[in-house]
């Protein structure tokens, strides 16, 4: 009521210009935008590249939903392994978030700079190492899939029955591998809507053939759990050839040349350097989620599976929020590119308070209905209870994460990668991990003292970034 006599105010013919502007902004956004983002009003700017990059983080959480609900129908033991295989896939996740936290910083301060072709040449690089980390990582991924879920706690009944799932996807690490890099460098040059339309056209085609090779509908082979990951497979390996055909072929703020195609290695060793930084945080916070997972196992599968579940929907939430993050880490670098430090440091406030005041209602909405949510994945009674519990635990930090998400994301912007790795080093290892085995295992609280163990963490790391955020040294990086 407050809010529509506010309306009142406002003349009829001032709302019309205002929604307006608002839907060619929107349509700016979408679409593609030649914006100089050093220049823009942050307001725009922030709206702009933040806009594509939810909902391209939209897309990525509604198929990690979708996917798992389909998975859900083969019953909990199918849930558990692919709960255990994404714990181990987060290295990968690890390793291309840090080589694309380097690249964002390095193409976003060459684009600032206004030096397009070496922030082409930053591009090359990153892709070939890119390459070179997913083989070392695929090989014995594909070799040891049965033994690696043996040794996370699956049954025997689950790694003889579900051991091809990982070998897939461990097997096809590569293409998720590029997929984080080179949409990192459209994001980072300011072509954010391009970074949307590859992830919505691979996760469409996911979803597409995720129930035609699960159950074996039409003239599809019944693949069972499998069919996930070959349709995983499929979607971002097509998405990938559609990367190389815009870096090559497309008339966008970034391309590649044949003159790129070359090692340099001057521009290698700096992006390995800073890469380095963003690889040990991601490291560090992921790794943490794989001995998370080992000590919820103790616990059974029922609560590996409830936990499972529960943080699909969190990462539901929460992708989006990232997106609004990824606009801060792109102002930031370009912002310092063109010298401008402190609407590099204003943007970034900007962006935490609106990330703030999005994720704080969504957390509301999962700490009051987590059976809701729950339930519209599996019904098993044990499962629903410890998927419920857990949802509502971890929902309780939203708005620690959503600050923290931007704040981190702004000292990898500016290419200081190493403090985010220092505070995640406290934060979940420190923290987060000895909390999770006292309160689960120790106190016999299981679960419920690892969801406590998350929140804890990730709160206290909001708070430290806040601290070492504001005292500015992040502003003086050099890349």
């Amino acid at each position: 009521m407050f809010g529509y006599k506010i309306q009142n105010f406002i003349p009829a013919s001032v709302r019309s210009i205002q929604l307006k502007q608002l839907w060619k902004d929107v349509k700016e956004a979408i679409s593609g935008t030649e914006r100089d983002f050093t220049e823009t009003s942050l307001g725009h700017a922030i709206f702009i590249l933040a806009v594509p990059m939810v909902l391209e983080m939209i897309m990525e959480s509604v198929f990690a939903v979708v996917d798992i609900f389909f998975v859900s129908k083969l019953g909990s033991g199918a849930v558990a392994t692919v709960g255990i295989t994404e714990s181990v896939m987060t290295i990968v996740y690890a390793v291309g978030a840090g080589l694309s936290m380097a690249t964002t910083a390095l193409v976003a301060r060459r684009i600032g700079e206004k030096r397009k072709k070496e922030a082409g040449e930053v591009a090359f690089q990153a892709i070939l190492v890119g390459v070179f980390v997913s083989l070392i990582i695929g090989i014995p991924g594909v070799i040891f899939a049965k033994e690696f879920l043996l040794l996370m706690g699956a049954t025997p009944e689950m790694a003889e029955e579900g051991w091809l799932y990982p070998a897939i996807i461990f097997g096809s690490n590569s293409v998720v591998m590029l997929l984080f890099i080179i949409n990192a460098v459209f994001r980072s040059s300011g072509d954010a809507a391009i970074s949307m339309r590859v992830v919505w056209f691979a996760n469409l085609i996911n979803l597409v053939l995720d129930p035609l090779l699960i159950f074996g509908i039409g003239p599809f082979p019944e693949l069972g759990l499998a069919g996930a990951a070959v349709a995983t497979g499929i979607g971002r390996g097509l998405a990938v050839i559609y990367q190389f055909y815009l870096l090559f072929k497309g008339n966008h703020r970034i391309k590649l040349y044949l003159a790129n195609i070359k090692i340099k290695v001057a521009v290698m060793m700096e992006l390995l350097h800073i890469s380095g930084g963003g690889i040990m945080q991601n490291l560090i916070a992921t790794s943490s989620w794989i001995f998370l997972v080992r000590i919820i196992a103790v616990s059974g599968p029922d609560a590996l599976a409830g936990y499972t579940i529960a943080i699909r929907i969190i990462l539901f939430a929460l992708l989006p929020a990232w997106g609004v993050s990824n606009a801060a880490a792109t102002l930031v670098g370009q912002n310092l590119g063109a010298k401008h430090p402190d609407r590099a440091e204003k943007s970034v406030w900007i962006t935490g308070y609106v990330n703030m005041v999005f994720m704080g209602f969504i957390g509301l909405i999962l700490v009051l209905f987590p059976d809701f949510f729950i339930q519209l994945f599996i019904h098993e009674p044990a499962v629903l209870e410890n998927g419920a519990m857990a949802l509502r635990i971890v929902s309780f930090g939203f708005l620690f994460y959503a600050l923290g998400m931007v704040l981190i994301q702004g000292f990898n912007g500016s290419g200081d990668t190493f403090t985010p790795t220092k505070i995640n080093l406290v934060c979940f290892w420190l923290v987060e991990i000895p909390l999770a085995y006292l309160l689960a295992i120790v106190l016999g609280k299981g679960l419920a003292g690892a969801s406590i163990a998350i929140v804890t963490a990730e709160s206290l790391l909001a708070l430290i970034a806040f601290f070492l955020f504001r005292k500015g040294k992040w502003k003086l990086q050099k890349v």
